[in-house]
């Protein structure tokens, strides 16, 4: 068998981590590269060499092909796997791969080039009769004109796009201009390519892909299905396989037309073709990913086949080691996908530290993680933390475990969707697989709702309270030199000022008696016994009811709770704590002052000082975590200020815009 000596990780995060453990399990020695904000990554610190490319900025460091190619040669690298995003379906750095006689794990460059751009593959699939949607292409300026080809409503997409990047639905009556323009740019600056296509846009579809192995030798197999129907933002978050939805023929005709459509490519190396699926069962060729998926866990976990190794055995030059008759699918997985973002503030994402961080483990649990412990997520990077992957000997098996996963994955500091996904998959249209690709469209009001009607049914005052088991039994887990170092505040307060999510709350404790307490606040007196306390947990109960809660501290006196997978942020008002103040609340105060929603970047600037506008008016778009965020007027008014320029970096406490209200005249 042939294999490679050291291989070159051009990427980062829980794919970086990901290809490591199988270079690892291969005996292959592996090179990180990384931005200096990364220098204390996961990646980094799993590999066996790891150069710093640069400081931050994207093109100069992860998407810097130069750079990266020079770390290969002086590491000495026979081969560089890009993992996904970043420079994954790059020609440039194929061919860079080939000038400097290192292996690229992934596809030959005609490949990429023929089926990584949307429109060539679209003509190139057509030719081998597997059915696909209406499209047109041109420049915005052409399309514009062709739109009125294609009946409403129209999907734009990038042409070199992926990962739900560079897409929008657009119905009668939007303003397509601003659409096609929106999506060009943004598609020139997440792919270097600017080009765009329409399409008609298929109501209510669910999205399955099927993955493909190919090798140098014109052997091809399908590893079967995944349904990644369940999607936010065209961006997928929750996937499983087999797909509840296709039958036998179904699933066969879908792999053959995969294995078709891979053999005419020449394909050599895991991809993935996917598809939309109609309420008839209609399947539609919908493009080709040239690399390994985020999604891809879910496959390996129900054919038992490592696709990141089978892809480093393909690019070292071996045969294909799979036959199609011996692949099958056993018992079912679901993936969900972890972003640092707040669902409840228009799923908005959400940098900043993380205080603590616990994974889920059991059998049939795989996390996928870029980060193992507190640490700081960037703005400057994807939202997405890592993924939660099940498995169970049927669906329903997969789903109540991946539930009580989801409740044992703790992650506090930053908002999350963790407690979204956990509704989610209780939801009973997911079980019943009455899904569509709009199910979160449809169905997330509701999601929320729910999640606010348990939080307060728990209450804010079961919250306050675990924390105060916690902190007041704090010196049975941390040994202190005395006892009142370790009850801090304790020692002179039997009133406890807290505010949980915002409310204000007054405790008083009455009593204590080894176990026993005895709490009392505006409404009820809780006698509460203490089961258990360790590092970040208590057990007790109260009521006749048993709580087993997760606690932690934060920054700016924030402390977090978990109780059944919801979260509470509590803080103690006795105790002083000095920040810088809160922009939001300037903001308030101020209805002219705009902020930016997070760190990011400034990417386009509409108006100038003197600029009269109407509400609704964008007047900046920012970039954070590969978003783009528009700053709307919040009323009419005029431009006084502008204090930012296009490609600044600005945080959440400098003023962008200042707004004068119009004035209203008096009848």
């Amino acid at each position: 068998m042939k294999i490679f000596k050291k291989i070159l990780v051009a990427n980062r995060g829980e794919i970086a981590a990901r290809v490591i453990k199988s270079a690892r399990k291969l005996g292959i020695q592996t090179v990180a590269v990384y931005s200096e904000i990364d220098e204390d990554a996961l990646h980094v610190q799993m590999a066996d060499e790891a150069y710093c490319l640069g400081k931050e900025e994207l093109n100069d460091t992860y998407l810097n092909v130069d750079k990266i190619m020079a770390v290969a040669k002086e590491a000495g690298c026979d081969a560089l796997h890009p993992g996904y995003g970043f420079l994954s379906e790059s020609p440039l750095l194929v061919e860079a791969c080939k000038k400097s006689g290192i292996a690229f794990i992934g596809p030959h460059l005609e490949a990429i080039r023929l089926m990584g751009n949307k429109i060539e593959a679209r003509a190139f699939v057509k030719k081998l009769n597997i059915p696909m949607t209406a499209g047109v292409t041109g420049t915005p300026k052409e399309l514009l004109k062709k739109a009125h080809e294609i009946p409403f409503p129209l999907l734009v997409k990038a042409a070199a796009g992926g990962g739900g990047k560079g897409m929008r639905i657009v119905r009668e009556g939007d303003n397509l201009k601003e659409m096609l323009e929106s999506t060009s740019r943004e598609a020139k600056n997440y792919f270097g390519d600017g080009t765009i296509y329409i399409e008609k846009y298929i109501e209510e579809p669910r999205h399955i892909e099927i993955q493909v192995l190919g090798d140098n030798f014109g052997n091809v197999v399908h590893l079967f299905e995944r349904e990644c129907t369940i999607q936010r933002r065209y961006q997928k978050i929750v996937e499983e396989s087999p797909s509840p939805t296709l039958t036998k023929e179904i699933r066969q005709k879908m792999g053959a037309s995969a294995v078709s459509i891979a053999r005419a490519a020449k394909y050599n190396s895991a991809g993935t073709i996917e598809f939309l699926v109609d309420k008839e069962l209609n399947y539609y060729f919908l493009e080709m990913n040239t690399r390994i998926q985020v999604e891809h866990p879910v496959t390996e976990m129900v054919t038992g086949v490592d696709l990141v190794e089978e892809q480093i055995l393909i690019a070292a030059g071996n045969p294909l080691r799979l036959k199609q008759e011996s692949l099958t699918q056993k018992g079912h997985a679901i993936e969900c996908r972890i972003y640092a973002e707040d669902p409840s503030n228009n799923f908005l994402p959400a940098p900043g530290k993380i205080s603590l961080y616990e994974e889920p483990e059991g059998t049939g649990i795989r996390i996928d993680s870029g980060i193992s412990g507190p640490c700081t997520v960037q703005s400057i990077f994807d939202p997405m933390l890592g993924k939660l992957v099940v498995w169970g000997e049927d669906r329903s098996v997969a789903l109540e475990k991946s539930i009580l996963a989801l409740k044992n994955y703790q992650v506090h500091g930053i908002s999350t969707n963790m407690t979204y996904l956990l509704y989610l998959l209780q939801h009973p249209a997911l079980k019943n697989n009455q899904i569509s690709t709009g199910f979160c469209d449809r169905h997330t009001d509701e999601i929320l709702q729910n999640i606010q009607a348990d939080k307060s049914r728990t209450g804010t005052e079961i919250a306050g309270l675990a924390f105060l088991m916690h902190d007041l039994n704090a010196n049975k887990v941390h040994s202190a030199k005395n006892v009142w170092e370790a009850l801090g505040y304790w020692r002179n307060l039997m009133n406890i000022p807290l505010v949980v999510d915002g409310k204000e709350l007054d405790i008083k404790l009455l009593k204590i008696s080894k176990n026993s307490f005895v709490f009392q606040t505006a409404e009820n007196v809780y006698d509460i016994f203490l089961h258990s306390i360790a590092e970040n947990k208590v057990e007790f109960r109260t009521f006749h009811r048993f709580y087993k809660a997760v606690v932690s501290t934060g920054e700016k006196g924030s402390h977090f709770v978990t109780l059944e997978g919801i979260n509470f942020e509590v803080k103690r008002t006795d105790e002083l704590i000095i920040s810088k103040e809160d922009p939001a609340a300037s903001g308030g105060t101020d209805k002219g002052s705009l902020f930016a929603p997070m760190p990011g970047k400034v990417i386009k600037v509409n108006v100038k000082p003197g600029d009269n506008v109407k509400r609704g008016t964008v007047l900046l778009v920012v970039e954070a975590m590969k978003m783009e965020n528009n700053i709307v007027a919040l009323h009419d008014g005029k431009i006084e200020k502008v204090n930012v320029k296009e490609g600044e970096r600005v945080d959440t406490d400098l003023q962008l815009v200042n707004l004068i209200a119009e004035e209203k005249e008096n009848n």
